[in-house]
């Protein structure tokens, strides 16, 4: 009797404990104390998400948490040269410009903004959270499945940028690089290239300016707001000048560990894991090429002297970023010794890689058709 009093005793005070929380359980469920009827809860448990390797085999899994990395800048300011450096390091896949999520953010913030659009959402039961979580599964599949997987994933669309604080509330652990250029030499290559953005006049470098001025503008307090921890502004100009120190920077910025292809990346065009060209991207003729500068100061002598006087006026964001309104030609500094010596080999072999250009089927020279563009139909203001 002692002993089945014994058991009996430490069983009691457990019993009674599984039978509170079973109580608690049916308590939370509406079973008890309330209407007598189960309403279930909803919830969505997603599937783990994972890309299989083409060459390693290796099965790279990934979620909206994941340390995601986002190139931005106004179109032609040196994101794919940046996209193009970052593609070179075994640890990092950007890829090339999908186009897709700009649009589908900027579809989600005129939802937000339309009166009628967020009554008609709320009435159908659609709240904010839902709206956030299925849009962020839809980049995140963009992202994660357009190009060969890596450990670090990163996303090459200009004009996302825009939106970096709505970004980062869908992937909060995302680091952000500010691409920033001179304005003049910006807008240059827009016009001299036919680069159609939707706003820009490309026959009014005055026009362009303006609009150049209000975007940078834009992305400039979207950067700001979201921290140095968040986002890193790289100048194109020192990027070209002093590879070595901006990349180790950037790389230290994104906590990537340092690999030297980064200062190589035309040795990795269209390799396996190396950087993908499109036919259909603008810059694809001109990061075939190793780091140089020729494209520095192209726009000198090229936008008309009554835009040059007023330059100040025009563009101030130019003297914000620090650049001199009023230099023509402006000083950027004195380059590397490596990125001198890339600059005289470009310089010397303008039919080889013009040769290269063709072999990788991109067009070398401008396009009159404006429905190739990264940025046509997305607005940058």
């Amino acid at each position: 009797m002692s002993l089945l009093s014994s058991r009996g005793g430490r069983k009691g005070p457990i019993a009674c404990l599984v039978a509170l929380l079973f109580v608690f359980a049916l308590y939370q469920l509406g079973i008890f104390c309330g209407s007598g009827k189960y309403v279930p809860t909803a919830v969505m448990v997603g599937k783990e998400k994972y890309v299989i390797g083409p060459f390693d085999r290796k099965t790279y899994t990934y979620d909206r948490y994941m340390p995601l990395i986002f190139i931005g800048g106004v179109p032609r300011s040196g994101t794919t040269l940046m996209r193009a450096m970052l593609d070179a390091h075994p640890d990092v896949r950007c890829g090339q410009e999908t186009r897709v999520i700009p649009r589908i953010l900027q579809m989600k913030m005129h939802w937000s903004k339309s009166e009628k659009e967020n009554l008609r959402l709320t009435e159908a039961g659609i709240s904010k959270e839902v709206i956030d979580s299925a849009i962020a599964a839809f980049c995140l599949e963009i992202i994660a499945r357009h190009a060969e997987p890596a450990p670090r994933l990163c996303n090459k669309d200009p004009l996302t940028l825009k939106m970096g604080s709505y970004i980062l509330e869908l992937f909060p652990n995302a680091k952000f690089i500010f691409m920033v250029r001179d304005g003049r030499a910006t807008v240059h290559s827009i016009i001299s290239r036919k680069v159609t953005i939707t706003g820009f006049d490309l026959s009014s470098y005055r026009q362009s300016l303006i609009r150049w001025n209000h975007a940078i503008s834009v992305m400039y307090g979207q950067c700001r707001e979201l921290g140095p921890e968040r986002c890193l502004m790289v100048p194109y100009e020192q990027l070209v000048l002093h590879p070595r120190q901006w990349m180790k920077k950037i790389l230290n910025f994104l906590d990537v560990p340092w690999n030297e292809s980064v200062m190589h990346h035309e040795e990795f065009i269209n390799k396996p894991g190396g950087v993908p060209l499109s036919k259909v991207e603008r810059s694809s003729d001109q990061i075939i090429k190793p780091v140089n500068l020729a494209a520095l100061t192209k726009w000198v002598g090229n936008i008309p002297e009554d835009v040059v006087r007023e330059m100040a006026d025009i563009a101030p964001m130019l003297s914000v970023l620090g650049y001199d309104p009023y230099a023509n030609p402006p000083v950027y500094g004195a380059p590397d010794s490596l990125v001198s010596d890339n600059t005289r080999r470009v310089l010397a072999g303008e039919k080889l890689w013009a040769e290269k250009a063709r072999e990788y089927h991109l067009s070398h020279k401008p396009a009159e058709t404006s429905n190739e563009e990264t940025s046509s139909t997305a607005p940058l203001a």
